[in-house]
């Protein structure tokens, strides 16, 4: 569990899961970023990782392969309304999301901290409002819950 102790709001958000979509925000094309598998394995030893994902260059299984995760591969219509159901599933209030695409706003929004990536894909615009972080790259997103303090900073009022 990662605890983070918001000031002026007198709460400690306490994460025990990472919902992290995968094309887009973890990957480009299909491929994992240089680096976030690193990352992902030492979050690993904090919280429960989970990969969420339509999977559509269809190489998510090679690519995560050996990264200590859940993976989660959705089908069907939907899968905005998956993505956020399965963060309830989970316990929205222990949960942070990472995402960039229109189907990733119903999870940022529920989850207890949202962090909103903008890469090569860009992010779709509704998920701005939904998303209560923003970040530059996932390096950038994943730092923050391995530095809980660049969150205190960013979250504070």
């Amino acid at each position: 569990m990662i605890k983070i102790n918001i000031p002026g709001k007198d709460e400690t958000l306490a994460i025990k899961h990472l919902v992290l979509d995968f094309n887009g925000t973890l990957a480009t094309d299909g491929r994992i970023k240089p680096g976030v598998a690193g990352l992902l394995e030492k979050l690993a030893a904090q919280l429960q990782v989970h990969i969420v994902t339509a999977g559509t260059f269809g190489s998510v299984d090679d690519e995560v392969h050996g990264i200590p995760c859940v993976l989660k591969i959705l089908s069907g219509a939907d899968q905005t309304g998956q993505k956020a159901r399965y963060v309830e599933e989970l316990g929205a209030e222990h949960t942070a999301c990472v995402g960039n695409g229109r189907n990733d706003r119903d999870m940022l929004e529920k989850a207890k901290l949202g962090i909103l990536v903008i890469q090569e894909e860009g992010a779709a615009a509704p998920c701005l409002l939904a998303a209560d972080v923003v970040c530059r790259d996932i390096d950038s997103a994943l730092q923050l819950l391995l530095q809980p303090l660049r969150l205190t900073a960013t979250l504070r009022t």
